[in-house]
């Protein structure tokens, strides 16, 4: 069969190079794609977030599997159009992509069903807002309520800088429409790491724990990006730990979701912070993470195609995976600026000088194929 991949970053590059392995698979088409993407994958140019032009594309090529990238699509609803044109997809419905769409709405769940999290405030005014932090002692987290690229999460730990963010998303709106709301919560102390479970809606499998770092620069300091690097497995989740991760926040998170009358299909994403033995979750996210995609499936020892289908079409079969011995680590490379602004257009040069194999790949995240060669078209780059 033919899958889709919808995507044209690091996240899409790793799903596409595994995806292609399968020899269930003729072919895989990505869209939009990059440079890297295309040593894998057919790319043809349609944007992630045009859900018209990605649904005529799964039609007009056939394609028996569609494997959504990232969020923005799900929130728009891209898995139920494709469904309704009677194409198999694999990722959750716009109403469960609430879950990653809106953290009010995702705070507001995880409470409903049990599931601890930071105590938390949410504010539409700039003059609540300060009243919160101030209250706080600027000591807290603020968080874009919507969508913002990896953007929208402000640690904050001095009252100036919890003042400024506040200013700065609510009043000056530099998040645009993400940031007409904020979360203020309860800053967590700790060690972070993300558990990710495959799901079909009504059963889940658990991929193995993960821990990214998101401070741009040396020792953890820096503004908050998308993700610096990522390694698999994460020790700081030992198998007690897993267990209840497993009891406590996935399996209350998937039967939640059915109770509410929206299964979540696809993989949930579950941030966390560790501290003395007990576990709060920080964010879901509704799909693979990006870096943690890269160490993960590198490090996964088995097909994952029949996974996917099985989860796209509510029959997961719950047993474990199959996973390569020893551990895998992932280290981005940004464009200078970033997550700020930066310049794209810039020629990479030894890429090819990079060892293939099954032990080290060259994931492009944002590449552009020229003329010239092969050129930063993003933030993150490889």
């Amino acid at each position: 069969m033919k899958v889709l991949v919808v995507g044209g970053g690091g996240r899409e590059h790793a799903l596409a190079w595994k995806i292609a392995q399968s020899p269930r698979v003729e072919e895989v088409i990505c869209a939009p794609g990059n440079a890297g993407i295309a040593r894998h994958a057919r790319c043809e140019p349609v944007g992630a977030e045009d859900v018209d032009g990605q649904v005529a594309l799964a039609k007009k090529e056939n394609v028996g599997l569609v494997v959504v990238g990232p969020e923005v699509p799900l929130v728009q609803g891209l898995a139920e159009r494709l469904k309704e044109a009677g194409i198999s997809v694999f990722g959750p419905s716009a109403a469960a992509a609430r879950l990653e769409g809106s953290k009010a709405f995702s705070k507001d769940f995880m409470e409903r069903h049990g599931i601890a999290t930071a105590k938390h405030t949410v504010h539409e005014d700039v003059k609540s807002a300060l009243a919160e932090v101030e209250r706080r002692g600027g000591r807290c987290v603020i968080k874009a309520d919507g969508l913002a690229a990896g953007k929208g999460v402000m640690v904050c730990r001095k009252l100036d800088e919890a003042r400024s963010a506040v200013q700065r998303i609510l009043g000056q709106g530099s998040l645009g429409a993400a940031g007409s709301r904020l979360i203020i919560e309860d800053l967590l102390e700790g060690e972070e790491a993300s558990v990710l479970a495959i799901c079909d809606g009504h059963r889940f499998v658990m991929l193995e724990p993960a821990q990214d770092h998101k401070a741009a620069f040396e020792g953890d300091v820096g503004p908050n990006t998308g993700g610096m690097g990522a390694y698999v497995p994460a020790p700081v989740v030992d198998g007690r730990l897993a267990k209840k991760v497993r009891e406590e926040v996935i399996s209350r998170a998937v039967a939640g979701m059915e109770k509410d009358g929206h299964p979540f299909c696809g993989v949930l994403y579950a941030g966390l912070m560790i501290e003395d033995g007990a576990v709060k979750v920080l964010e879901f996210n509704v799909r693979f993470g990006d870096p943690e995609c890269q160490p993960l499936l590198m490090m996964l020892g088995e097909d994952i195609v029949p996974i996917l289908e099985q989860a796209a079409r509510g029959e997961l079969e719950q047993r474990p995976l199959a996973w390569r011995d020893g551990a895998a680590m992932c280290v981005v490379l940004v464009s200078e600026g970033y997550p700020g602004a930066y310049e794209k257009g810039k020629l990479i040069r030894g890429l090819d000088a990079a060892p293939g194999g099954a032990d080290v790949m060259v994931f492009h995240a944002g590449t552009k194929q020229t003329e010239e060669g092969v050129v930063t078209a993003g933030g993150r780059v490889l």
